[in-house]
């Protein structure tokens, strides 16, 4: 589904203690708030008004009808008056969506001469939500906090934020990654369990030959290759006269989208290393295809593959792009030190400062005709890259925060598309805490999705999460990973 066609539930928390009177006013003000958040354009999806939350029973059922309904991905609580938490222990306990706590209040000022005991019996928000946030403490149970005013601007986006989260662990929950091939030989950090994966993202991961890609790639017609091209000529700008291996590279891409959409996959992987019956490795039809939201690992990496669709899905309507990305080199000049992003030719075309160019180079490596690929700089902007590895027995995803900006050099002989940035907190000590965290060559880069909804995310699956800041220091992570370490065993 698209981000849009998602919703959210606002369930609201009360009791029959007030009485019929305070009950009509708490229905009337969560629905002024509904259709208030909904209209201010901050949420990538519908907020949803359930029936007043006011019994066990009633808290029960409506979080088993959140499970059963697919287009929810998520419940959003929030307490009017007091509602004894004993009673969300059932409903709770059965949740198995997204789960957000929204501690706010109708009002946003306390009305000197209106309050009485009326009011104070309708706006108990305060320690309504206190209560309600022990009993999910209580139970350890893993949700985002949102805490202010319903309509403030910075309160609205940080849940659009975590709807975004909520909606990319759907996504996960639902995802099929294509592989055609294996990793690339004896590389350990793209290797990975894919049965705990499953268990614990949803991921199903499975091979397809490439022979069979490549009797799909013999079915195309030339009619299709026609109209793809001219996707291309409006999209891109021909800096070749080759048309025919820019064709074969459109045949490609057109066999391997009819492949994952026949088997339902939103994410794929091919290796050089095993290219039997193609006559080039895949370059524009591996970035075409990320540009229109589809994952993609080289090298066989379905790990960086799956959290690329997701992160785009994530990201929906977002400015700004998501990239499969990989660090290649370093330019250390003293107190100017950068990194420099790139890929043989796989980079999707969403970060490009300008139109991209199609160009036909030799690659290489793998043995195969020279590859027609998009080539261009990524544009500058504040983004992350994003790194999950399997370390044995759990997951981890690392997080850093990272500066682009417009490459120094011009880099006339590298015909590749490349993203050059600042690492946080400098480069050195970045370098340093990445390695120490064990994050992979491979990442994904986004200018579109933060660190706090990837964090969100990855408390939504249960996987550990590390961040890299402009405040991080080697000796404060190292601390950090030995605590998480232990805390996780014990899990």
């Amino acid at each position: 589904m698209a981000l849009k066609d998602y919703e959210f539930w606002l369930i609201v928390g009360s009791q029959h203690l007030y009485g019929e009177e305070t009950l009509r006013q708490v229905k009337e003000h969560a629905q002024i708030m509904t259709e208030g958040m909904n209209r201010s354009g901050r949420l990538p999806c519908s907020l949803v008004l359930k029936p007043v939350a006011k019994t066990p029973d009633e808290i029960t059922e409506v979080m088993r009808a959140a499970n059963a309904d697919s287009r929810c991905a998520g419940v959003i609580v929030w307490m009017h008056t007091f509602s004894p938490s004993k009673m969300w222990i059932g409903g709770l306990s059965v949740l198995q969506k997204p789960y957000c706590h929204f501690a706010t209040q109708f009002n946003r000022n306390i009305p000197n001469e209106g309050i009485d005991m009326d009011f104070m019996n309708l706006n108990q928000s305060a320690h309504g939500d206190r209560e309600h946030g022990f009993i999910a403490a209580r139970m350890r149970l893993p949700r985002k906090i949102v805490a202010g005013y319903w309509e403030d601007a910075d309160v609205q986006e940080k849940i659009g934020g975590w709807m975004r989260a909520a909606v990319g662990a759907a996504v996960s929950r639902e995802l099929k990654v294509m592989r055609f091939g294996d990793n690339m030989r004896q590389v350990a950090v793209t290797e990975g369990d894919k049965v705990e994966v499953q268990m614990k993202l949803g991921w199903q991961v499975n091979t397809y030959a490439v022979g069979d890609l490549v009797a799909v790639m013999n079915q195309v017609s030339e009619q299709e290759i026609d109209s793809l091209m001219k996707e291309y000529q409006q999209n891109y700008e021909f800096a070749t006269d080759d048309m025919e291996t820019v064709r074969y590279q459109a045949r490609e891409e057109i066999a391997i989208q009819k492949m994952l959409d026949e088997h339902g996959c939103g994410a794929y992987t091919n290796t050089f290393e095993d290219l039997w019956g193609m006559e080039q490795l895949p370059g524009i039809a591996s970035q075409d295809l990320m540009a229109k939201g589809y994952g993609y690992g080289g090298e066989g990496d379905w790990k960086v593959s799956a959290l690329t669709h997701i992160m785009k899905q994530m990201s929906e309507g977002v400015p700004g792009g998501t990239a499969f990305m990989e660090d290649y080199t370093y330019d250390l000049e003293p107190g100017k030190e950068l990194s420099l992003g790139a890929h043989m030719l796989e980079v999707c075309p969403s970060v490009a400062a300008e139109k991209p160019r199609i160009e036909v180079h030799p690659l290489g490596i793998g043995g195969k005709a020279a590859p027609a690929r998009l080539v261009f700089e990524g544009h500058p902007g504040n983004a992350i890259v994003v790194s999950l590895i399997d370390m044995g027995g759990r997951l981890r995803m690392i997080v850093q925060d990272i500066e682009c900006i417009k490459p120094i050099y011009e880099m006339p002989n590298l015909p590749v598309a490349r993203v050059m940035w600042k690492g946080m907190p400098d480069l050195k000590t970045g370098i340093h805490a990445w390695i120490m965290a064990g994050g992979a060559h491979h990442t994904v880069l986004s200018y579109a999705v933060t660190a706090e909804q990837m964090e969100d995310w990855a408390e939504i699956m249960g996987i550990e999460f590390v961040h890299i800041t402009k405040d991080t220091t080697i000796s404060a992570l190292k601390q950090q990973l030995l605590v998480s370490d232990l805390a996780w065993k014990l899990k």
